[in-house]
């Protein structure tokens, strides 16, 4: 008796379970644990490279071997490691001697004269550049085809290895110091792109997504193949016997209340199917958006815990050899080992989850001469692929004109991002030179950051499904960590009251007033590294992850270029840094106003009725698939949104409703 309850369960498993594939090769199998634990772990791994290298001993590896290759600004001729030799003989430990150690020196860089604080800024900047350009190039390789798991391993390839390759820079190379920087800091990058376009597709396939009852069964269409799950594979994530309950939906992030049907543009054109029930709309996006913002914050959560762990190994290393740049480069070098070694159960795990084949006219480019393996055959492939890519990304900012709040939220983004940017550069910059921080204390404050990073990433999470006004409304959350983060230059411009300076402490006048800033730091960048990008997943039409994450991406990196720029000129022209904590408190509070009109309801809701209006793209499982009178599916043969996306197209797209 109980072997035909056993059955009876695992049959109505499979039903729930199947659904009908978007277009050829689909892998529409449920996400399994082992799958989450691989996209994970690839957080794991690199997040270590952000934290420990980039934010910590790259820049400051780079602005030493520059100094010790440099003269002093004040007479041009006087090496900078000589005037700092002169004054540790004297008093090794005394705060003038830490003034001299960060003296205004210049490197001359092919025949350009480039001051040693500035040279690591530059190289940045232009591995942003070139990351920008990367991740334009690869993002229809990655949307189309099997090739987003491949990219997103060779770039991790290249980047742990660039950073390993570290130790062996000396003074006299210093310029291959700063290629490699540039190079491993343009792979992570692109890298992580990769691993955010996996993050819808992990959670439109999740069991508790896709067997919550919502969706129904879809029989499938000539043509079109189903996947038949069976509840017995250990591989997937299973479910109790009711099948109905949705993922922890008593904390659902979006309130119940709103109108999930089609804004009257949309629902006007023929190919739009008829609007789904309220309560499912309502309920399927609640379990989305809560499902993702969970994955996401805990794969920052996992990615800080492996970053604290090895900044902690690195301050150990660093002080027991004595601050050296040969310390500094071991401790890369044990960074891009990690990169490297806890990439394998990405490797292993993680599905390449395939996506829509390229439109015909682009596939006939990139197959070039059918069957062939040569050399030009390859090149003809790639430059098909690399001129859709850059046509998809104007049609990609075309779309995106069509989603008020996929707007809205870029524009709000790209503040943030470039307020997060500034503001971690800057005080880094004025611990080292206005408070005289050596390099492991630095190191501490990035250990603070971090530690207070895994609790935002996890806490807020669990503070929103707690207080009633955070968990009505996600974009809630994120305003939270921006008033939070707001405090932080404000504290700084304390430093200008009269009795703050006669007191001697607050307003940024100790060291460790640092730490308590890095603490708050690293909170409220927890809160918006798990909510901004699992929000963004939920406006993106379905289809073209990786393209919208590109936008994402460079709307991210791209900002950074100028906060930095303008805090730089606040320096020259005053000679102070502390100037610079205005603009710092004008740049943080101006995403606000835009990000609390984003609305996740409907942006998620216009994004599929783009999806469908366009290319007839219809979530696997979803509500999307057009009634016919009887009330059966019609299945359509969808591709990527901006397959054969035109500029005329545009006219037919009214704005969306208010």
């Amino acid at each position: 008796m109980a072997g035909h309850r056993a059955t009876g369960r695992r049959a109505r498993r499979r039903q729930r379970h199947s659904y009908v594939s978007a277009y050829a090769g689909e892998d529409t199998r449920p996400t399994s644990s082992k799958e989450i634990l691989g996209w994970y772990m690839y957080s794991f791994a690199s997040e270590t490279y952000v934290v420990c290298a980039i934010a910590s001993f790259i820049p400051i590896l780079l602005e030493s071997l520059a100094r010790e290759n440099g003269v002093l600004l004040s007479d041009r001729t006087t090496p900078c490691n000589a005037a700092t030799h002169r004054q540790s003989a004297s008093s090794p430990s005394t705060p003038s001697n830490l003034a001299a150690a960060s003296s205004a020196c210049v490197v001359y860089v092919l025949g350009i004269e480039v001051n040693t604080a500035s040279f690591a800024m530059y190289t940045f900047s232009i591995s942003v550049l070139l990351q920008a350009l990367l991740v334009v190039s690869i993002s229809c390789a990655a949307d189309h085809g099997n090739y987003r798991k491949t990219l997103l391993l060779v770039l991790a390839a290249i980047g742990s290895v660039t950073v390993m390759l570290f130790l062996a820079v000396t003074a006299r190379t210093y310029l291959l110091g700063a290629l490699l920087a540039i190079v491993s800091n343009t792979s992570f990058g692109a890298s992580f792109v990769l691993l955010n376009s996996f993050l819808p597709l992990l959670v439109r396939y999740h069991p508790t997504v896709l067997g919550s009852g919502i969706d129904g069964d879809v029989e499938p269409a000539t043509g079109h193949s189903t996947t038949d799950v069976s509840a017995d594979d250990d591989s997937a994530v299973t479910l109790d016997d009711s099948g109905a309950e949705l993922y922890d939906s008593a904390t659902a992030l979006l309130p119940s209340s709103r109108s999930r049907s089609l804004s009257p543009t949309f629902a006007s054109a023929g190919s739009v199917s008829p609007s789904p029930p309220v309560h499912a709309g309502e309920e399927r996006t609640s379990a989305e958006l809560t499902l993702s913002t969970q994955l996401s914050a805990r794969g920052v959560g996992i990615g800080y815990c492996a970053a604290l762990f090895v900044q902690c190994i690195a301050i150990v290393t660093v002080f027991r050899m004595h601050n050296t740049t040969w310390s500094q480069r071991v401790v890369l070098f044990f960074v891009g080992v990690w990169w490297a070694v806890f990439t394998i159960p990405t490797a292993l795990w993680l599905r390449p989850r395939p996506g829509p084949p390229l439109p015909a006219a682009a596939a006939a480019a990139a197959s070039g001469s059918q069957g062939s393996n040569s050399p030009l055959s390859y090149i003809r492939s790639g430059a098909a692929y690399l001129v859709y890519a850059w046509a998809s990304l104007f049609r990609t900012i075309a779309l995106a004109r069509q989603l008020r709040d996929i707007v809205l939220f870029l524009a709000g983004w790209f503040l943030l991002s470039d307020a997060i940017a500034t503001t971690s550069s800057t005080a880094v910059l004025f611990a080292k030179t206005q408070l005289h921080m050596e390099v492991w204390a630095l190191g501490l404050i990035n250990v603070i950051s971090t530690m207070m990073g895994i609790a935002g990433a996890l806490g807020w999470a669990a503070l929103s499904r707690r207080v009633a006004l955070l968990r009505s409304n996600p974009l809630n959350t994120i305003l939270a960590c921006l008033a939070l983060f707001e405090l932080i230059p404000l504290y700084g411009l304390l430093g200008y009251l009269p009795m703050v300076r006669d007191w001697g402490v607050g307003g940024l006048q100790q060291p460790w007033e640092m730490y308590l800033l890095a603490a708050v730091f690293g909170l409220v960048i927890g809160g918006f590294s798990s909510y901004c990008r699992s929000l963004y997943g939920e406006l993106i039409p379905p289809g073209s992850e990786a393209a919208f994450y590109a936008l994402y991406a460079i709307t991210d990196k791209g900002s950074s270029v100028f906060g930095p720029a303008i805090v730089g000129a606040i320096i020259d022209a005053t000679g102070e840094i502390r100037p610079a904590f205005w603009f710092l408190t004008a740049l943080i509070g101006l995403p606000a106003p835009l990000l609390y009109f984003v609305n996740v309801e409907r942006g998620r809701r216009d994004g599929e009725a783009l999806a469908a209006l366009i290319e007839g793209f219809r979530p696997a499982g979803g509500y999307g698939t057009n009634l016919d009178d009887d009330g059966s599916g019609s299945a359509h043969t969808p591709r990527a949104i901006l397959a054969d996306y035109d500029d005329e197209d545009d006219g037919d797209l009214a704005e969306p409703a208010r």
